[in-house]
């Protein structure tokens, strides 16, 4: 359960990120208002600014400059970090799309794309977080970065470089690396940095501006020229708070991702290799992109080189990342560039996933089979209809599908008429294909189409759940899967196209929600297979995680209604608090050594309405 804890310490992170700040700002703040004392008696020709004579400087200075020039550059400051935080409102597609990143698409049939995007299905499948999309940035080098509010709307973004350059193994460690800043939620704090280094050095972009307009002014020429150098000479000591602030933010954090992605893959040789060859290719890590600068702290590899590189740097090394995989690394370096990987290799199952074993964040070797068993169990028709936009819909309607013959005529009139054209002839196909597929079989599907989901447009997406709601409510009765499948789409498409809502934490503990986790248990208890006493010993196990005293509610919830109620409160607890109603939740599924599948397909639809990470089996976290 450390995802939690990761959780947590995200959000001290955040503290620390803002004291940093407040620092800075303080600082500029001090060497603003100097300067514009300079330019104010430069100006009157009370002193000249080279004297040093700082008592006649503060007495030419009327004291409501002083009070206006503070206020000024907070309100720039703040009104610069505004902006840029509005730019990035549209989560890591914004940043992918701001460095040239194109959405590889599901269905791409190229060897190396479908390579990238079956490493990144692995390990979001191992981890329990929604499939991220992937972006293909078109440069030369070796790099990538995760990018998002959350797990929910992360992206991945990969540069064409490490797509050519790179083998399976290797880019297993680089995704895994990636993997690592999405369950700690660096993520987060990586926008939030990146709208903070914006405010810190908007006025050095100012100085610039008034050096290339202001300064060209027959009247009034000299003190702007002046005012633009020093704004410009307060850009660079930003420049230099700013690199201060990501390398004390983000160069550890990067030596952790390393550490974490070993931890996945179990070896630490591809990753290694990776990071050699970005230290033979000639293009290395870098980035052609403007926006490459302000994003640097995101990235695998350092993407621009600067002087203060060895100082301040956002991450350590090279060399020192590679002997921390490898000890007895000579120190040379392959020659990468003249080596791109043959796109013949074979052996690779499009869809299946490869040896990997998650990081201490989730759990481990046994969740990583069964997903590959799961994914291995599904039939070919269903794997492929997930990777095509206009399949994974009618794929999503046929999992919806009544097994009563008229409640499912009823729902195919709808479809026929509110659905796009073919797609309902092309829901009854996959309908059949479904058929002795299991609660646990269904919601892996579901969970499959998310990626591929997330290509629809707004409208299409606005239809499609109103589709999906209606097809769920034509016999009046919600079932376990559908209930699962809704909370699960909910959760993952909802924050891509209508961005993510921040949940604010009220409860510390579960013991001021007895009544609550009372639900939660009794509702997993009561999907136990066996007679009723097997169900009050399911409730008691998890209620003896909690010293829970209510007792097991054995009355049924019609449509999931009290359940809803209970997981609407629940999801306001705060991150520590989460685990171990978690592990009670475990300890009653997994009282009698087994869980059912409807109780597991449960567990995943309640984990998704609590933002908790759950990989396909839930037996480890007891």
């Amino acid at each position: 359960m450390d995802f939690f804890e990761a959780q947590d310490r995200a959000r001290r992170n955040t503290w620390r990120l803002i004291a940093l700040f407040s620092a800075a700002v303080v600082v500029l703040i001090i060497m603003a208002n100097l300067l514009v004392g300079i330019v104010v008696v430069s100006g009157r020709d009370y002193v000249s600014a080279t004297t040093g004579n700082y008592q006649e400087l503060l007495r030419a200075t009327p004291t409501e400059v002083w009070i206006w020039v503070t206020l000024g550059v907070g309100a720039v400051v703040a009104g610069a970090i505004a902006f840029k935080w509005i730019s990035l409102s549209g989560g890591g597609r914004s940043v992918a799309e701001s460095l040239g990143g194109q959405l590889l698409h599901q269905s791409t049939s190229d060897f190396r794309h479908r390579r990238l995007l079956n490493v990144v299905e692995e390990m979001a499948i191992a981890s329990g977080i929604p499939v991220p999309p992937v972006y293909v940035i078109d440069e030369p080098s070796i790099n990538a970065f995760a990018a998002g509010f959350s797990h929910d709307d992360a992206v991945i973004g990969v540069n064409q470089g490490t797509i050519d350059y790179l083998s399976r193994e290797e880019l297993q460690g680089v995704i895994g690396h990636e993997f690592s800043h999405i369950l700690n939620n660096d993520i987060n704090l990586n926008l939030k940095l990146i709208a903070v280094l914006h405010g810190i050095l908007f006025l050095g972009m100012a100085g610039y501006a008034i050096l290339r307009t202001g300064g060209r002014s027959r009247r009034d020429g000299a003190p702007l020229a002046l005012l633009g150098l020093g704004l410009v000479a307060i850009g660079y000591g930003g420049t230099f708070f700013g690199n201060m602030i990501k390398s004390g933010v983000s160069r550890q954090r990067e030596y952790l991702a390393d550490g974490a992605s070993v931890q996945f893959t179990r070896n630490p040789g591809g990753l290694a290799r990776a990071l050699k060859k970005i230290g033979g290719l000639s293009f290395g890590s870098s980035m052609r992109a403007p926006a490459a600068a302000e994003a640097s702290h995101m990235f695998f590899g350092l993407p621009k080189r600067t002087l203060l590189d060895s100082l301040m740097s956002t991450h350590p090394p090279l060399p020192d990342r590679i002997l921390a995989l490898e000890p007895t690394w000579d120190g040379t370096y392959p020659v990468t560039d003249a080596a791109p990987v043959a796109p013949t290799s074979t052996g690779e199952h499009v869809s299946a996933l490869a040896a990997a074993t998650p990081p201490p964040l989730v759990p481990g070797e046994p969740q990583l089979k069964a997903a590959r068993a799961l994914i291995d169990s599904a039939p070919d028709e269903d794997l492929n209809a997930a990777t095509d936009p206009w399949s994974a819909r009618a794929l999503i309607y046929a999992l919806l599908l009544n097994r009563q013959e008229d409640a499912r005529q009823t729902q195919m009139q709808w479809l026929q008429i509110h659905a796009d054209t073919g797609i309902s002839s092309e829901t009854e196909r996959l309908f059949t294909t479904l058929d002795g597929a299991n609660e646990v079989h269904r919601l892996l599907l579901v969970k499959l189409c998310i990626p591929t989901l997330k290509e629809m447009s707004p409208a299409q997406f606005r239809q499609f759940l109103s589709n999906c709601v209606e097809l769920i409510k034509t016999d009046r009765q919600i079932d376990l899967l559908e209930w699962a499948a809704h909370r699960v789409m909910l959760k993952e498409l909802t924050p891509h196209f209508e961005g993510p809502k921040r949940i604010r934490s009220r409860y510390r503990s579960t013991d001021s929600l007895a009544s609550e986790c009372a639900e939660l248990l009794s509702a997993l208890a009561r999907e136990a297979a066996g007679a009723a006493s097997d169900a009050t010993d399911a409730y008691l196990a998890g209620a003896q995680k909690l010293n829970l005293q209510r007792a097991f509610v054995t009355a049924p919830d019609r449509n999931f209604a009290r359940l809803n109620d209970a997981l609407r409160t629940l999801r306001k607890l705060a991150p520590l608090a989460k685990p171990r109603l978690i592990k009670a939740a475990a300890a009653t599924v997994f009282q009698d050594g087994h869980a059912t599948p409807r109780q597991e397909a449960l567990m995943h639809g309640i984990a998704a309405t609590l933002d908790c990470p759950l990989p396909p089996s839930t037996a480890e976290i007891r």
